[in-house]
């Protein structure tokens, strides 16, 4: 099976990441790139895994203000985490449990990340229109978690 080579923003994300291990300092670059890259958002960032208090903690992020603390399992980003596979969500107005930390998001897509079996948080991007983010728009942010991933001590 042939492999495709990665898009330009995961090509980006990889060079700008290059001998940076700094979890902050990575999450942060990655996303004002993906902000940058990707038109229609109103968020793009992380939630990470805070292992005190079992929460999903605001990490840094591109866009509106954001909730601060996600119980697992609970809206798109808790299930992503809880369930470890990528939540899609057309209209997130019609996902059970959905947070509305901005009004003015309609789609949303969150992948989780993992690196060597420690859940360490996840991707979460958000736009204010109705199903924004394709098959294809997943695919390359999976891509680019594990980009991101390989960056993390």
């Amino acid at each position: 099976m042939a492999t495709t080579a990665p898009s330009l923003m995961n090509q980006q994300l990889d060079a700008l990441l290059y001998q940076e291990t700094n979890l902050v300092a990575n999450l942060a670059n990655a996303s004002a790139l993906l902000n940058s890259t990707y038109d229609d958002l109103n968020w793009a960032g992380f939630y990470l895994y805070n292992e005190t208090t079992g929460e999903l903690d605001l990490g840094p992020f591109q866009g509106k203000v954001a909730c601060m603390h996600i119980k697992v399992g609970a809206g798109v980003v808790g299930t992503a985490y809880d369930t470890q596979t990528n939540q899609r969500v057309q209209d997130v107005h019609q996902f059970p449990g959905h947070i509305a930390c901005d009004s003015a998001s309609n789609s949303e897509i969150v992948i989780p990340i993992t690196k060597d079996g420690r859940k360490i948080g996840v991707l979460d991007v958000d736009s204010p229109s109705l199903d924004r983010f394709s098959a294809e728009n997943e695919a390359e942010l999976s891509e680019f978690v594990a980009i991101l991933t390989n960056h993390i001590d």
